[in-house]
């Protein structure tokens, strides 16, 4: 924990910018750190953090937000320009409970061996995870469950709900069955071991773990969007680890299968319109909505009642966008459509 908060502390120094009074009234979200017991591959007792935030009168739907690649639970809620970027800030006011997880490996939870995780051994972790907030061991009873991911996240919620069938909606952003080759090669490209990471060498982590090397995070997670500096800081000042069997299992199981036939309740999917490792002429259609909704269509079911939304003019990372706000209101848009919010 100490960690994390020491990161996002000295991210907001970085950034110059510190919540504002009214930005702190706005936010009226009861929020707990929250730590929940797991056994990673069955027997390896492992602790998952959260973060866990309701509306100040209660919500009846939760939303289980999951990282991606060398990001945390910050990404779900930065502490930089929050009104804009925090995704757990617009989806508690619009009403909806959220927990935003750190994957284990990252943030304040378990640091096991990195040969130990996969996409597939975390989607169980964020089963049990799914279980226990059913079960109301967090303090809290939800009536339904969203589960929400980025990037690796989204692949480790397609085969959590395909295997599981426990959450009573999806949402996937940053994750398509269609790859572009060039901008897939640099985000790959910005991976070191963390043991050549200046700063997270530092940490005592198993060496093997991976992230990015310093500098790379504009161009392999934002770009075409605008490059903003504090935001750079900030996000490099925050960037996690991943383990090279994550990366793997996922591309497999959810692009080459792809696994996403298997999920039976609804489904949005959401892009950035100049997302570089899934975007282009011969890879995922992000021009628009449609576009998006005529890519991915073949790999649902009906019972996915599958939804699109493309956030134009930004990369991967689409909660640092300018505009995500606009993103922020088709997902509750989409959950309240669909019913997810009773």
């Amino acid at each position: 924990m100490k960690r994390r908060v020491g990161a996002v502390t000295l991210a907001i120094l970085l950034a110059g910018s510190l919540l504002t009074t009214a930005q702190a009234q706005a936010d009226t979200a009861s929020c707990q750190d929250v730590t929940i017991p797991v056994r990673l591959t069955g027997l390896l007792p492992q602790i998952v953090h959260g973060r866990l935030c309701e509306p100040s009168h209660g919500a009846r739907t939760v939303q289980v937000l999951v990282p991606g690649a060398t990001y945390n639970s910050v990404y779900w809620d930065p502490a930089l320009n929050p009104e804009t970027q925090s995704f757990r800030l617009a989806m508690n006011k619009a009403g909806y409970a959220t927990l935003a997880l750190d994957r284990l490996g990252t943030g304040a939870g378990s640091k096991p061996p990195s040969a130990l995780l996969t996409a597939f051994t975390e989607a169980d972790v964020v089963h049990q995870v799914i279980q226990a907030v059913r079960h109301g061991d967090l303090g809290s009873q939800f009536d339904k469950v969203i589960l929400g991911g980025h990037s690796l996240g989204s692949a480790i919620t397609v085969l959590e709900a395909g295997t599981y069938h426990d959450v009573d909606g999806v949402l996937i952003t940053g994750l398509a069955h269609h790859i572009n080759p060039p901008g897939a090669l640099i985000v790959l490209g910005s991976f070191i071991p963390v043991a050549l990471d200046p700063v997270m060498s530092q940490l005592g982590l198993d060496p093997t773990y991976l992230t990015t090397q310093p500098g790379a995070r504009y161009a392999a997670f934002h770009a075409p969007g605008p490059d903003i500096p504090e935001m750079t800081a900030y996000d490099e000042a925050t960037k996690d680890v991943v383990a090279p069997g994550e990366l793997l299992d996922a591309a497999a199981l959810t692009t080459v299968l792809p696994y996403t036939w298997q999920i039976t309740v609804p489904v949005l999917v959401v892009l950035g319109g100049g997302d570089g490792g899934l975007c282009g002429p011969l890879a995922t259609d992000c021009t628009s909505s449609a576009g998006l909704l005529q890519s991915e269509a073949p790999y649902y079911s009906a019972a996915a009642q599958l939804r699109t939304y493309v956030l134009p003019g930004y990369g991967h990372s689409i909660n640092y966008a300018p505009n995500a706000p606009d993103y922020h209101q088709a997902v509750t848009q989409w959950a309240d459509t669909m019913g997810l919010s009773r």
